[in-house]
């Protein structure tokens, strides 16, 4: 919990209470990192599937048929398949019926018959799915064949209202989730240890991280049992029966072990203005200069009057006044830094917006003065 002047210290000057932040961080001593968190077996995965749909009981805010004719088409088909017979050159205006894609990731080791979550998503120009009901859709899997059945409620996280012309809407109203919405028809086969050997993955390669857990599971299991192929995997040999095989994962799964420090990284999202890095990045000495150039352009209208008994007839002449600023951008020197606090506080000293970080980001790191990867996402 924290003190009552940390938390003064955190209204007052934000900024300082980052840095604190950040050093009680970096103070902390490295901690002891489980492989089952930081590495995974080779085939043991979610299986990504896929349906198309019909989602019905809209109030008026389905798709428009005469835009989006696969909607009338699919309600047609669905509806022979059950028996009823529609008239080829009947003009369906069904506004409580809208087509959407299913999709849901089968868990390894599903069973038939379990249930598994699946997302809905409108793709005709539905306005809302909120109270709809999703009927029985095939979930395929990459290879063509069904693995799962859906169908249900769709619960939808956002709501909109329209009237006189006017609208509003809160969150995303043409996409939501069915909560154990599809039933498992078929099983993904999963084999774990081929010929008696299985593949341990990092998920982040780094040599190091790779020799240390090849030499701690050596260690617990004996010579031989771990041999490390590169980076990232990790060849496992096995017990054969199953009893075994389960005991020897879950105990390589406890093994604890410290992993390198992750490389100096930069995450820049362009889309939001966030800026991210890790405790390992660290600047070089440089001069830094950031100006901006700002374009104003005020639209001042001139009202043209006509003479009395004229014949004329008042007009509204366009006018506009176009202002360039450029703000000034003095040097400054950004110091040589060994710590993601100081790396903060230079950059904090400056004065920068998220969207003058990111180009000062990218032009240190072209000067060379960035000592960490860039990537822009």
């Amino acid at each position: 919990m924290m003190s009552l002047s940390a938390v003064r210290l955190l209204r007052r000057h934000p900024c300082k209470a980052l840095m604190l932040v950040l050093g009680m961080l970096l103070a902390a001593p490295a901690r002891a990192e489980r492989l089952g968190d930081i590495a995974s077996f080779q085939g043991v995965r979610a299986n990504p599937v896929v349906g198309y749909g019909l989602v019905v009981g809209l109030n008026n805010t389905g798709d428009q048929t005469m835009q989006t004719p696969f909607t009338g088409q699919s309600v047609t088909n669905m509806l022979s398949e059950l028996g009823v017979t529609v008239d080829g050159s009947t003009n369906m205006q069904l506004k409580n019926v809208a087509a959407v894609m299913v999709t849901a990731d089968l868990p390894p080791f599903t069973s038939p018959g379990q249930e598994i979550d699946v997302t809905v998503s409108s793709i005709g120009n539905a306005k809302s799915l909120r109270g709809g009901t999703l009927l029985m859709t095939p979930l395929k899997g990459a290879d063509g064949e069904i693995y799962a059945l859906a169908q249900g409620n769709v619960l939808i996280p956002g709501i909109s209202a329209e009237a006189a012309g006017s609208s509003v809407q809160v969150g995303q109203t043409s996409a939501g989730r069915i909560p154990d919405g599809a039933i498992v028809e078929r099983k993904v086969p999963v084999d774990l240890a081929k010929n008696g050997s299985i593949d341990l993955e990092l998920k982040n390669g780094d040599f190091n991280t790779a020799l240390r857990a090849m030499n701690a599971i050596n260690q617990v299991f004996g010579s031989g049992v771990a041999t490390a192929k590169n980076s990232r995997t990790i060849s496992l040999q096995a017990p054969i029966d199953d009893a075994s095989k389960i005991s020897f994962l879950a105990r390589v799964q406890n093994i604890d072990i410290n992993p390198a420090a992750p490389k100096p990284k930069v995450v820049i999202n362009s889309r939001t203005g966030s800026v991210v890095m890790n405790t390992n990045v660290t600047l070089g000495r440089a001069a830094v200069a950031h100006g901006n150039l700002s374009v104003v352009i005020d639209n001042n209208p001139i009202v043209s009057q006509p003479n009395a008994l004229s014949g004329g007839q008042t007009a509204v002449v366009p006018n506009a006044d176009v202002n360039v600023q450029e703000e000034s951008g003095a040097l400054q020197v950004v110091p040589n830094s060994t710590d993601l606090v100081d790396v903060v506080d230079a950059l904090n000293r400056m004065g920068a917006t998220p969207s003058d970080l990111m180009a000062i980001l990218e032009a240190l790191k072209r000067a060379g003065a960035l000592n960490a990867d860039l990537e822009v996402i």
